[in-house]
């Protein structure tokens, strides 16, 4: 159960005060031999815990998702492959999988708010694009998605301009030379967070060369994860837009 759900049911007189103490009471975090699970995090930081799915032992995985989905009624796992879907699907079994992105996730419905843009350079960058995108929306932001804009033919960029400009913030995703986000700096007056990708040849270097790139726009407000770091800016685009549309709400 939520922290604001125990709280609404509280106020409402569906939850006594002695039943929210109790809950209030609990360790936060959930320990057992090879985890401490963060049930605290989204108190403090308005986030529950994800699940960095690559790397991690069989033995653990199906676990740690099924404790973090019994705890929140729902949960939500990056890098994920298909042979951990199969794992988990035992234990959750309608957990979802999305094999372009390596998402796997179980959500509850719920509002989204706002307005995200996700843009990519080329089709090759939607699995990190994805990544970004999902983990918005998992957090209640409202997102669009405006793919293969690259600078290469950059009138397909210019043709969505309007769309991208309304949004509280643009993602934008791309390898090669890493150039999109500079030019989506120079057009909009919402940060941009500029998520470089493992994608091109040789001297592009597994996306240093398009990380350079982006730390070294001259366009202000554009901000730079890390290399394929859908999840970051994902996160990062949603504080974003939680703020802007709290300000909206006060105004």
């Amino acid at each position: 159960m939520q922290t604001r759900e125990i709280l609404s049911g509280v106020k409402s007189g569906e939850i006594s005060i002695e039943e929210a103490e109790r809950f209030f009471k609990k360790e936060p975090f959930l320990e057992f031999d090879f985890a401490k699970l963060d049930t605290h995090r989204e108190i403090r930081q308005g986030f529950p815990e994800v699940v960095f799915c690559e790397r991690k032992a069989d033995a653990y995985l199906a676990d740690i998702f099924q404790r973090l989905y019994e705890r929140y009624g729902e949960v939500f796992g990056t890098r994920a492959s298909k042979a951990q879907y199969e794992l988990v699907k035992k234990v959750i079994p309608d957990i979802v999988y999305d094999e372009i992105s390596g998402i796997l996730k179980l959500e509850r419905e719920k509002e989204r708010i706002g307005n995200v843009v996700v843009c990519t350079a080329g089709t090759a960058d939607i699995p990190v694009a994805e990544e970004a995108a999902q983990t918005a929306e998992y957090f209640g932001t409202k997102v669009t998605r405006i793919y293969d804009v690259g600078v290469s033919g950059l009138h397909r960029l210019l043709y969505k301009i309007e769309e991208i400009q309304k949004a509280n913030c643009v993602i934008a995703a791309a390898g090669m030379e890493g150039a999109l986000p500079s030019v989506i700096g120079g057009l909009v007056e919402n940060p941009v967070i500029a998520v470089p990708t493992a994608v091109g040849y040789g001297v592009s270097a597994g996306g240093f060369t398009a990380l350079l790139t982006m730390l070294s726009t001259c366009a202000n407000g554009v901000s730079v994860v890390n290399i394929g770091n859908g999840y970051g800016a994902g996160y990062l685009a949603t504080q974003i837009n939680r703020l802007a549309e709290r300000n909206r709400k006060v105004d």
